[in-house]
């Protein structure tokens, strides 16, 4: 990953409190980046591309809860299922 990749723009901190803050969720965020690309075998962008489609939402109507989403395709679930096994957790 390259920091174009990020998309990101200039962040101008003047607290240092602020620019720890600003950089432990930089760090956080490509970390995590980094871990779904190894579970899933997928670059960042195209998981992100692909799972910012689905959504599920839940209803209450009176006393019952409706949940609609959309079927998630084969190869997306496939990847959610390779970060939800135990296999390499730290």
């Amino acid at each position: 990953m390259s920091k174009h990749d990020l998309k990101a723009r200039p962040v101008y901190h003047r607290k240092r409190d602020s620019i720890e803050a600003h950089l432990t969720i930089v760090f956080a965020a490509l970390a995590v980046g980094r871990w779904i690309e190894e579970r899933t075998g997928w670059p960042i962008t195209k998981f992100v591309r692909t799972a910012r489609r689905y959504r599920t939402i839940e209803i209450q109507a009176g006393g019952h809860t409706l949940t609609a989403a959309d079927p998630l395709p084969d190869g997306l679930r496939s990847a959610l299922g390779r970060t939800h096994s135990s296999a390499g957790a730290h």
